[in-house]
């Protein structure tokens, strides 16, 4: 265990605690998370997760860019669900993007497990961009992330990985739980305003 993955795993906890209640600060504890977990990841060869923390960070600067223009939302921005077509859109571009990169990684590299590996990063591809725009169906795709990684970070020998995995795990079903409430709660608002 390094003192990065120590680092990087308690900026996680920050992160996922600030990211269920909706709040806007979540961004700066997710870059620095990422930030330790990158190397992390690389010196374990989980090779497509390592670059996926490059991704992470760009996406959180956007997302905080994103989150931080949401006009008369306080403390918690609004959420969301999409439309069936778009969830299947999705869902394809992630499985295809997924397998794709799972076979470059096992043709071309040296990565400890590439086909889960790839899974992981595409998805969190998905779950990250589906976060930025604030829609609930991101939940879902990190519970099933969270349970995949901490498979990964057992047979790879990164406890503290693991362990952070857990909560996120944890963390993912109250997110999803806390953020469709709020919808429901956002919308009976704007109802009771239009009868008003």
């Amino acid at each position: 265990m390094s003192p990065l993955e120590l680092i990087g795993t308690v900026f996680g906890f920050i992160n996922i605690y600030l990211l269920v209640r909706r709040s806007v600060w979540n961004f700066p504890a997710a870059l620095a998370m990422v930030s330790c977990v990158g190397f992390v990841l690389f010196e374990a060869r989980l090779y497509a997760e390592a670059g996926l923390q490059v991704f992470f960070f760009i996406v959180n600067l956007w997302g905080w860019w994103l989150w931080s223009r949401v006009k008369d939302a306080g403390d918690q921005v609004p959420v969301g669900w999409m439309g069936w077509p778009a969830r299947f859109a999705w869902l394809g571009v992630t499985a295809i993007a997924s397998i794709a990169l799972g076979l470059a990684l096992h043709r071309w590299t040296d990565a400890a497990l590439p086909m889960a590996d790839s899974a992981v990063a595409g998805m969190s591809v998905t779950a990250q961009l589906l976060l930025s725009f604030r829609r609930i169906e991101n939940w879902f795709l990190w519970i099933a992330i969270d349970l995949v990684s901490i498979g990964l970070y057992v047979m790879r020998d990164l406890p503290l990985l693991a362990v952070l995995y857990v909560a996120f795990l944890a963390m993912s079903v109250l997110g999803q739980s806390e953020w469709t409430r709020a919808y429901r709660r956002e919308r009976s608002m704007r109802r009771e305003e239009v009868a008003v």
